[in-house]
């Protein structure tokens, strides 16, 4: 009797162990992995998506309508290794009547803590006081050197009371912010009364906050959401923080903003693009603190993220729940 055949599956980079792990025990499964952790070349990404029946893949792989062609009919499953799903060509794979499997929750609690640590660096200023004590800049004690703008008192505007919007939120309570006000497509009181928050228009989000946290998904509405006008009806002493996707940002006006001390200082864990080119503009400016996109990077996390895909692609090439299914 002929051995069932094996179902092959793609996957587009080296990811964390456990992720490996669980794919590697699948016994139905023949997989091949783009062994590095550098981005895959579109050509050789082709190649290996030829004929597979699944593909595990990262929010920096741009599966298109060409790539979907080149894996064929085979194509039942996709699992990406994010939560955001901007980097799928989603109405082409509903047509194809592929899945698809993304990865929720699970880094919710790692990113939020992200976004208040480059929250707390950026508007204390950390990266010019570390490099003012490295090049002989710390003389001695002065009254306003080096003086940022503290939480206390203050009101925080969050673009987007998603998961993680509320987990910053619920972070920076305990440091004495008087008052949180969000912004989105609706309101949404449930989420918003643990927090006491505001429901109120980008306008008045970006003209009454000290710090603006952004957080929503990159979607047509939101892309280039921040841009001259939003900057220009923020505070002169406000601090800007962008965890959501570069593209929600028109980093030339940012750029403008900040240069022009429209806004006191801007902190980034997303740009556009990724990474960002190293004679960028906004990388000349000391009020501007720019990481690159580690929000949800802590060893746990990232291995339950992995677990969490290849559990997706699994139960998807075997017609089964998915733990996370996007519903197309």
């Amino acid at each position: 009797m002929r051995p069932p055949r094996l179902m092959k599956v793609f996957v587009t980079r080296r990811i964390p162990p456990e992720g490996r792990a669980a794919l590697a025990r699948a016994a139905d499964c023949e997989v091949e992995e783009w062994d590095s952790d550098e981005p895959i070349p579109s050509q050789e990404l082709e190649r290996g998506m030829t004929g597979a029946h699944g593909l595990l893949c990262l929010l920096s792989d741009r599966v298109d309508k060409r790539l979907l062609e080149a894996a064929g009919a085979n194509l039942k499953v996709i699992s990406t290794l994010s939560v955001g799903v901007d980097h799928l060509a989603l109405d082409e794979i509903k047509k194809r009547g592929i899945r698809v499997g993304y990865t929720p929750d699970v880094l919710t609690d790692a990113t939020a803590e992200l976004a208040v640590s480059l929250l707390l660096t950026t508007c204390r200023r950390l990266p010019e006081a570390i490099e003012e004590v490295k090049n002989g800049g710390w003389t001695s004690w002065k009254p306003m050197w080096m003086c940022g703008y503290g939480l206390s008192q203050s009101t925080v505007g969050i673009v987007g009371l998603g998961r993680i919007g509320q987990a910053v939120a619920q972070r920076l309570k305990p440091f004495g912010v008087q008052r949180f006000l969000y912004a989105g497509r609706q309101p949404r009181p449930q989420e918003a009364a643990a927090l006491q928050a505001e429901f109120v228009s980008i306008p008045q989000l970006a003209a009454e906050s000290d710090f603006v946290i952004v957080a929503c998904s990159l979607t047509p509405a939101t892309k280039g959401l921040c841009n001259k006008e939003f900057f220009q009806q923020m505070k002169t002493t406000a601090v800007f923080v962008n965890i959501s996707r570069g593209d929600v940002v028109n980093q030339d006006d940012l750029y403008q903003a900040l240069a022009s001390g429209q806004i006191a200082a801007a902190g980034l864990d997303v740009t556009t693009p990724e990474p960002l080119p190293t004679d960028h503009p906004l990388l000349t400016l000391k009020n501007c603190v720019i990481l690159p996109h580690i929000g949800s990077a802590t060893h746990r996390t990232r291995n339950t993220m992995s677990l969490l895909a290849a559990n997706n692609l699994l139960a998807g090439l075997r017609g089964e729940p998915m733990p996370s299914e996007l519903k197309l």
